[in-house]
């Protein structure tokens, strides 16, 4: 049977158990939290509770959103959940220093605008971002066909020696900056039957979505507002519903504007964020870039711990039995 454990799918005997993950993950004994369809599943159960097909184990090394909190990208596990690009910086040296503030490990860039060595005797960005740090993810940011974004990515994993992670987005046009969703689903279809691990940028309908998770890409990324708009989430339920009904990751790309639109879209159960503009163009991009990491965490933690319900009315913070009156 099939379940997913942290985004990924994986096959299993149908008398599998919790504790039957936790051993073949090689975490026995191990400090870990376990929710199981989104929610907290005590350690005493691991042994005894039974999996069904289709079930959603998120496995974390702590309930936190630092270090120890991972999540998986084509078979690769990283612990930082803020992903950000590398236009709009003042200079290479900023842009190495705001990087390495977020605490990103996958970095953005352009194929069509930034030289990654296709222009020698410009400046390289490789030489601030180091692939044996960073996992460089190539855009087709700039694309506004299908054959355009899909030659891109051709000439991204010439460039990176055989890479086959790349974020998709097909743009519509100059003002909106919305995607096309239609040549987003054709590019989508031709880069996964050539092999490419295909991470997609597209709006806020569930619809959309799905039928792009159904095409193979291995993570869906929707827009919280328009690119480089500093909005924030401007439909929270649409991205809940996206997450709910996905079995792959989903990542808020574009629109945030600040570390609390960061939180927001973790609370939301999002597996991360992506952003440039709201580090590249904040005041002091480097102090904002720290903002959003521990924005990103402080959100995650919430989205794990589970906030309390909602209530109309006031509810007293301390017991008034045995008050004297």
């Amino acid at each position: 049977m099939i379940i997913y454990v942290n985004g990924e799918q994986h096959d299993y005997a149908e008398d599998s158990t919790v504790a039957d993950v936790v051993k073949e993950m090689s975490l026995i004994g191990k400090k870990i939290a376990i929710e199981l369809n989104k929610e907290i599943l005590p350690f005493q159960q691991y042994a005894v509770q039974g999996l069904k097909a289709g079930d959603r184990l998120e496995i974390v090394h702590a309930i936190g959103g630092g270090q120890h909190d991972s999540f998986l990208l084509a078979g690769i596990t990283y612990h930082s959940r803020l992903l950000v690009g590398t236009g709009k910086y003042k200079n290479m040296e900023e842009t190495r220093l705001a990087i390495e503030a977020s605490g990103a490990q996958i970095v953005t860039v352009a194929i069509r605008r930034t030289n990654i060595g296709q222009n020698p005797g410009e400046p390289n960005l490789l030489d601030v971002i180091s692939p044996d740090k960073y996992t460089i993810l190539p855009n087709t940011a700039g694309c506004y066909t299908a054959e355009e974004a899909v030659r891109t990515c051709r000439l991204g994993r010439e460039l990176l020696g055989g890479h086959k992670l790349v974020k998709l987005e097909v743009l519509a046009d100059q003002k909106t900056l919305f995607p096309d969703v239609s040549e987003t689903y054709i590019a989508a279809e031709l880069l996964v039957k050539e092999g490419f691990d295909v991470m997609v940028y597209t709006n806020d309908d569930p619809i959309a979505a799905k039928r792009l998770e159904d095409i193979g890409c291995i993570a869906v990324m929707p827009l919280a507002a328009p690119i480089g708009s500093g909005l924030g989430i401007r439909n929270p339920y649409n991205i809940l519903t996206i997450i709910e009904n996905a079995n792959v990751p989903i990542l808020v790309d574009a629109g945030v504007g600040t570390a609390s639109d960061a939180a927001i879209a973790m609370e939301l159960g999002c597996a991360g964020v992506l952003m440039n503009t709201a580090i590249a163009e904040a005041k002091n991009p480097i102090l904002m870039a720290s903002a959003m990491r521990k924005g990103i965490e402080a959100g995650r933690e919430a989205y794990l711990a589970g906030r309390m319900p909602r209530k109309r009315f006031a509810s007293a913070s301390s017991p008034i039995d045995g008050l004297f009156f």
